[in-house]
């Protein structure tokens, strides 16, 4: 199955290692020093045209999304909706 992280961007679910809040986890120096070696390795990809709410962790991409970890969560858990 997919998952829709925004703006026409979809991941395999079976891919997704772990999905964070965005506030939560850049504070961290590490989680900063993450994030800009996957930009210069270019495989962080953003998929917002607003707030970024969420980290989205595969084992080759790091991906930046609009919506909120709550959300992302109950679309990997809706059987329904997919």
């Amino acid at each position: 199955m997919y998952i829709h992280l925004g703006n026409k961007k979809n991941i395999r679910e079976k891919d997704i290692i772990g999905i964070f809040d965005m506030d939560n986890t850049t504070v961290s120096k590490v989680t900063q020093k993450f994030l800009n070696k996957a930009q210069s390795e270019n495989r962080l990809v953003v998929t917002v045209e607003e707030i970024p709410k969420s980290i989205i962790l595969t084992k080759n991409t790091v991906y930046i999304s609009q919506l909120a970890p709550k959300s992302l969560y109950g679309r990997l858990t809706d059987k329904e909706i997919r």
